[in-house]
């Protein structure tokens, strides 16, 4: 029963939850990020490139047709998709720059928050607990 309850204590605590939480809207976020990158970002990189799809740019390696689409190409053998390749790039670079945006942003405005600064957090109870005791033995 020891290994259940202290699972119980592990589970209900604010950080394992505060955790789920980001990890549920980091993936929302991510989403979020692969649909601008892929029906926002890389169209307009296609039609300014002259119309490409990045995509579906594959190089067959299993003597596949080259005018088969990705889909069909993959179905026939292996392929190098180095165009699928591109857009996750692409997605995780967008990405990481928000979360860098984000974070940035937190730090400057814990870096100004006075508020925070100037109230420092009280001791721990057992430091006062132990403080006290010492100042006990120190009388006697």
């Amino acid at each position: 029963m020891g290994m259940m309850q202290e699972f119980k204590t592990f589970a209900i605590k604010g950080n394992v939850i505060d955790l789920a939480v980001g990890v549920i809207i980091g993936a929302a976020f991510g989403k979020i990020v692969e649909s601008l990158v892929q029906d926002i970002i890389m169209p307009v990189a296609g039609r300014i490139f002259g119309g490409l799809d990045f995509s579906s740019y594959y190089i067959p390696l299993n003597n596949q047709a080259a005018n088969l689409t990705l889909i069909e190409a993959k179905k026939a053998g292996a392929v190098f998709a180095y165009g699928s390749f591109i857009t996750i790039l692409i997605n995780f670079l967008i990405l990481a720059f928000i979360i860098f945006q984000m974070v940035r942003a937190v730090n400057k405005a814990r870096r100004s928050d006075p508020a925070a600064e100037a109230t420092p957090l009280p001791p721990p109870e057992d430091v006062v607990l132990l403080r006290e005791i010492r100042d006990a033995l120190i009388k006697k």
